[in-house]
């Protein structure tokens, strides 16, 4: 998301979707309950939260960022739910799916217990329904294609099966048999994932286009509720209140999450400090300035900032592999991320992030094995600038760079705009901050010449960063194509799924060929820096997939 899932960025985030380490302990049921009875927590169990931006979605099929993903993964739960150590455990299923030899059926017993928030049951027939609406191309989900490695599913994304055959059957209420088209290897934290979550076919069809554009025109059953959210990409206040029907309530301690966005990360600060709110984002430079306080909060996440080149066009000089490589090599991400973004980002190595996956042989990182080295090189900028004039048939371009309009998406793209035309003489760079919720649609729609996109893994796979770049991802907005990388992509999902060596093989080659290609531009790896209040505890980070899991947080006054 992804947009899991960024200046903003995309699971998508705000950055997207692999979930690594969690902040905090992990605990057993036994000491989150005694948490819940009040031995720990103490006070109004209100916790006060800013985000940076607007929703985009409220929908389980729709919603690609971060923003959306975390509400929805606090409102909603799917078979299985990532632990604080970030592992996935049964949660809609009262036990671990038996699975099949050759890894491609699952059989789940589902939760009893669990119900939606109207009281109803949560059965086999809502997940059943949930996935098939996601896959149905009517639905127009941009998360689709992680169905693909359910039987039959690309056929239907494509449109050339029916929904009805989608690999997910309700054996009888409680029980459900999914079958793959391949094995693969992190179904287990999809099963965890938003998009795999149930959804109730009486609601959806009850309220039709209206599903989910407000809070009351939905049903949760989730460790909370989602309430007063008035529409996707517009409103500024909403919140998240404990859910009296969850099967799990006494774990849950916090009786409401307020929620309010607010775009400035010294408004916000200003905020914290006057104690109207418990949690704030901060910007690189007011980072710097507290780095030494004690309710500085400091996450590194499985993310990659990127630019992405409009090379929609048969004529788009972003085609160009010589002007691509030329706008790399002119960026020095070393003072994008000490000086510009200063929260504890990274300078990348690739597209797939640093410490998130490890050979299945020797467990060196992905990134080591790939070998990637992003550089900043005004000589070799200059030089690629010669050769792509020369090519194009052109002395000077003109260059717009689109991004989100927080702070920190408006610092960084002005810090591009000057260190592209510094090194690259007759390249004049305007920049265009957007709300979030439109520099989605303009990047899907491909109004754009270069983006700042990015990635929040979805599960801890590289796989997770490299499908994206496929010839005809949705995810791919500047049509990068190389068949080269696409076969390589492809055949660590089909042939070689099963094939742990021969698969790692797969995805390392993929990620040589879009970074000799510099499909896409990687700037920085991610990382978030927050204020968050002493009196607030366990809020569990996941650096992949939906951040935030507010089930077992309370205040502690």
């Amino acid at each position: 998301m992804k947009l899991k899932k960024s200046v903003s960025l995309g699971m998508v985030t705000l950055f997207s979707l692999s979930a690594l380490a969690a902040c905090g302990s992990g605990g057993t049921k036994t000491e989150d309950s005694k948490a819940a009875s009040g031995e720990k927590a103490s006070g109004e169990q209100v916790f006060r939260i800013n985000e940076k931006s607007e929703m985009p979605s409220a929908d389980l099929s729709l919603a690609t960022d971060e923003i959306s993903f975390n509400t929805l993964n606090n409102s909603y739960e799917g078979i299985y739910r990532l632990d604080k150590d970030s592992k996935p455990q049964p949660a809609g299923a009262a036990e671990e799916a038996e699975v099949s030899e050759d890894g491609l059926v699952y059989k789940i017993k589902l939760n009893e217990d669990a119900k939606w928030s109207d009281g109803k049951s949560v059965k086999a027939a809502d997940y059943v329904y949930g996935w098939q609406r996601t896959v149905d191309p009517v639905t127009a989900s941009e998360y689709a294609s992680m169905f693909a490695s359910v039987k039959n599913g690309q056929e239907i994304i494509e449109g050339k099966k029916d929904k009805g055959e989608l690999g997910i059957k309700a054996v009888s209420d409680y029980e459900l048999e999914i079958t793959l088209e391949q094995a693969t290897p992190y179904m287990d934290y999809l099963l965890a994932f938003p998009s795999f979550f149930p959804q109730r076919q009486d609601i959806v069809e009850k309220y039709g286009k209206d599903y989910a554009t407000s809070s009351d025109k939905a049903v949760y059953n989730g460790p909370f509720v989602l309430a007063d959210f008035d529409g996707p990409g517009t409103d500024t206040e909403w919140n998240l209140k404990k859910n009296k029907e969850y099967w799990d309530n006494k774990t849950v301690n916090l009786d409401e999450i307020q929620v309010s966005v607010v775009k400035e990360a010294p408004t916000s600060l200003n905020l914290f400090q006057d104690g109207q709110v418990d949690q704030v984002i901060l910007s690189g430079e007011l980072a710097q300035q507290l780095a030494d306080d004690k309710e500085l909060v400091t996450e590194k996440e499985a993310s990659t900032g990127y630019i992405e080149f409009n090379q929609r066009e048969a004529n788009s000089p972003y085609k160009n592999e010589n002007l691509r490589k030329a706008i790399s090599y002119s960026i020095d991400r070393k003072s994008l991320v000490e000086k510009i973004l200063a929260d504890g980002s990274l300078e990348p190595k690739g597209l797939v992030p640093a410490s998130m996956s490890f050979d299945p042989k020797n467990k060196k990182d992905f990134t080591e094995e790939a070998g990637n080295v992003i550089s900043y090189d005004q000589k070799k900028a200059k030089e690629y600038w010669e050769k792509a004039k020369k090519e194009l048939g052109i002395k000077t371009l003109e260059m717009d760079i689109l991004s989100s309009d927080t702070d920190t998406g408006k610092k960084m793209t002005e810090y591009l705009q000057g260190a592209i035309q510094q090194s690259l003489e007759g390249v004049k760079v305007t920049v265009s901050p957007v709300p979030f919720s439109v520099r989605l649609d303009r990047s899907n729609k491909g109004d754009f010449d270069t983006t700042i996109s990015g990635w929040g893994a979805d599960y801890a796979d590289p796989s997770s960063f490299l499908n994206l770049f496929e010839t005809d991802n949705s995810y791919n907005r500047g049509h990068y194509t190389n068949a080269d990388y696409d076969k390589n992509v492809k055949e660590a999902a089909t042939t070689n799924a099963n094939n742990p060596e021969k698969r790692w093989t797969n995805m390392v080659d993929a990620e040589k060929i879009i970074i000799d290609d510099m499909g896409v531009s990687p700037i920085y790896q991610r990382a978030t820096t927050f204020m968050r209040s002493e009196k607030v505890k366990d809020v569990v980070f996941h650096s992949a997939g939906p951040n935030f899991d507010y089930k077992w947080a309370y205040i502690s006054e």
